[in-house]
């Protein structure tokens, strides 16, 4: 009861400034809203796509931005209006500059954005590029599982986009049906370094696949690694 007898309602100099504060603070304001809003343009960029995914790395920053100074500015009589709206000119007129960079400097673009990156080529994860990605192989094949993939074999490409999305692109239906490492989980989990069967091979690291004989080992030609599981060759049934 004291603190709502504190408050004068439709105080005009408390709600656009502040009686703590110098009307220069709003200097201040708009060097934090820069500073902070280049920490969440870093934080994004190596948190990497799937984390913005559905949505561009500037939309997801506008929220990020503008979320906290409207809630503070709804809800706390000491948050000042018009610092609010100095942060939503600030973010609004980042988030503009920044578009602007992008279509006008395409390099920058690929660096604050990323460009698509290959994943897959003919039924062999590019490990060089896989492990550039926050992402990891059981979250790959997730993706894949989801658009009726069964094994690497059936995809000729796989590249994941700036959004976080992959796009697939699989062999012809009349093309000859090429062996690929399993993606099913009840398969995957279950690899051999001595391999029971003679028969076709495939790495799980990588999905390079070769023959080996019964009893054999090997190492992986592609990625050095030596575990195995048997090749699928079924085909893709959409």
């Amino acid at each position: 009861m004291v603190l709502a007898a504190d408050i004068k309602p439709f105080d005009w100099e408390r709600i656009l400034f502040s009686t703590d504060a110098p009307p220069l603070f709003l200097l201040e304001v708009a060097l934090r809203c820069l500073v902070t809003y280049l920490l969440m343009l870093a934080a994004l960029r190596v948190t990497g796509r799937r984390g913005v995914r559905q949505l561009s790395i500037f939309e997801l920053s506008i929220i990020l931005g503008l979320g906290s100074a409207a809630g503070d500015a709804m809800l706390y009589h000491d948050t000042p209006l018009l610092y609010a709206a100095v942060v939503f000119a600030v973010v609004t007129g980042l988030y503009l500059l920044f578009n602007r960079l992008t279509e006008k400097y395409p390099k920058f673009s690929d660096w604050l954005e990323g460009k698509p990156v290959l994943l897959v080529e003919d039924g062999l994860i590019q490990l060089s590029n896989f492990r550039n990605q926050n992402l990891t192989q059981k979250e790959l094949f997730g993706e894949l599982r989801q658009l009726q993939v069964e094994h690497l074999g059936q995809v000729r490409r796989a590249y994941i986009e700036a959004t976080g999305n992959l796009s697939i692109y699989f062999y012809e239906e009349q093309e000859p049906i090429q062996p690929g490492l399993p993606i099913w989980p009840e398969r995957i989990e279950h690899t051999h370094k001595r391999v029971k069967e003679a028969g076709k091979f495939a790495c799980s690291t990588c999905g390079n696949v070769r023959e080996l004989p019964r009893g054999g080992t090997a190492t992986c030609a592609n990625c050095q690694a030596d575990e195995w599981i048997p090749a699928c060759e079924t085909k893709r049934v959409a």
